[in-house]
């Protein structure tokens, strides 16, 4: 983490120069959700290339900007796509983003997924509100040399996910009669998906749904102090005795359908923070 806190100042100044705010909620919004985006209001967009040690999203279906305003009054600062360890990133730069969202000022990081689910009640489109984690993608942010004006040497993970927003997603959800599940994220490197036997190893393990990404982020956060809600959408189903080919189109055609429905409940969070 030597030289961290510079960078993180010099994009959080950046920032804080085009939208001279103090965000309550930063988000972190995956593959094929970046149209929750649209709901905020009062927008400042920013292309990732412009800000000072921010990364470039490879992957199509991210449009790369920050998009900062209002959602329901509350001041947010959102991330229209994320960088991932599978792009040849470290995941210091990865995480980068979520450090500066804390050096602008914001107390909740939400983050958002697209994941394969792998709990046969689960079906497609499905939003799962994440309440644990397990991390096998083999490599840890927090590595190396703490800074402890980052954040502690030994974050407890007691409660990677806050339970007091898990129940405020969960009576949203059921005010708006939406059917959400909560559920464990295991996270791979990536970007192959997964072969049956590793499929049938993870579930066995405790995990629910599988994906690429969300827990660097959520380790950063923890280790920053941020308060973290994270929702999976099911996009592809994984059981193995039942595996089919997956095909990119078909898992963006799931994410915006989930998405619409997600944006609902988010718009409900965010009223119930305006409140608080």
């Amino acid at each position: 983490m030597l030289g961290l806190a510079q960078k993180i100042s010099e994009a959080r100044q950046f920032i804080y120069d085009r939208w001279p705010t103090q965000p309550q909620v930063g988000m972190i919004l995956g593959t094929g959700l970046g149209d929750l985006a649209e709901q905020i209001s009062m927008v400042t967009t920013i292309a990732y290339e412009e800000i000072p040690h921010f990364l470039s999203s490879t992957v199509q279906s991210h449009a790369g900007q920050l998009v900062c305003g209002r959602l329901k009054g509350v001041p947010v600062l959102a991330m229209e796509g994320r960088f991932h360890y599978y792009e040849g990133y470290s995941m210091q730069q990865i995480t980068f983003p979520v450090r500066v969202m804390k050096a602008l000022g914001a107390e909740i990081l939400l983050i958002t997924n697209a994941a394969g689910g792998m709990n046969p009640e689960y079906q497609l489109a499905d939003i799962i509100i994440l309440d644990d984690q397990i991390n096998l993608m083999g490599d840890n942010p927090l590595r190396g040399i703490n800074n402890d004006n980052l954040g502690p040497r030994f974050p407890d993970m007691l409660e990677p996910y806050d339970q007091n927003l898990i129940d405020i997603a969960t009576e949203s959800a059921q005010k708006l009669a939406i059917d959400c599940h909560t559920g464990i994220l295991v996270a791979v490197s990536g970007p192959n998906l997964e072969t049956r036997a590793e499929y049938r190893m993870l579930r066995r393990l405790g995990a629910d749904v599988v994906g690429m990404s969300t827990i660097p982020e959520v380790l950063v956060a923890k280790h920053a102090g941020l308060r973290v809600l994270a929702f999976s959408i099911v996009t592809d189903m994984c059981l193995p005795n039942e595996l089919q080919p997956v095909e990119i189109e078909k898992i963006l055609e799931v994410a915006g359908r989930g998405s619409g429905t997600l944006a609902r409940l988010i718009s409900r969070i965010f009223e119930q923070l305006g409140e608080s």
